[in-house]
């Protein structure tokens, strides 16, 4: 999807600030889960610009997950800035598409601590057949060593059976 190109607000500085807020803009639109979180984690610490590139995604024409990382970096924004995000999010509850409003309630849940983070792929459900239990400790304190050798190196006979060395 092309995105339009964005007017400057007159509160950049220079060429170099219109050119990053435009990168980062191009970033939040991206096919790359990562690049999209990054830009919209960057853009959460740039003020007033960032928070009007993250509020034109979120109320765009475009894909779910765009959407969904400009909530990210909404949820990030910092200081004077945290009241106005949030205030982006309560009116995107009331926008007309419905993926707006599911995207600003999963934030806003989040940012409430209501909502459950989901378990990672790599833990799943399922559990082992098998338990992972600890070796008992002995009468002083350390584990206990099973092993027949081990035990043989414990006697004080020596390693031939019961005769006794010749000291006796």
């Amino acid at each position: 999807m092309e995105i339009e190109k964005r007017k400057p607000s007159g509160r950049e500085k220079d060429e170099a600030s219109i050119k990053l807020l435009s990168k980062l803009r191009d970033e939040l639109h991206s096919q790359h889960a990562s690049n999209r979180r990054q830009a919209a984690f960057n853009l959460s610490w740039m003020q007033e610009d960032g928070l009007e590139i993250l509020q034109a995604a979120l109320f765009s024409k475009a894909h779910v997950t765009t959407k969904n990382a400009a909530t990210y970096g909404l949820r990030n924004m910092r200081g004077r800035m945290k009241k106005m995000a949030l205030e982006v999010l309560k009116e995107g509850l009331k926008h007309s598409s419905s993926d707006t409003r599911d995207v600003c309630k999963s934030a806003l849940l989040r940012l409430e601590g209501k909502m459950e983070k989901k378990p990672s792929s790599k833990c799943s459900a399922r559990k082992s057949k098998y338990e992972i239990r600890d070796i008992p400790r002995g009468p002083r304190g350390n584990r206990q060593q099973r092993t027949v050798g081990m035990m043989r190196s414990h006697n004080r006979r020596g390693p031939i059976g019961n005769r006794r060395s010749p000291r006796d």
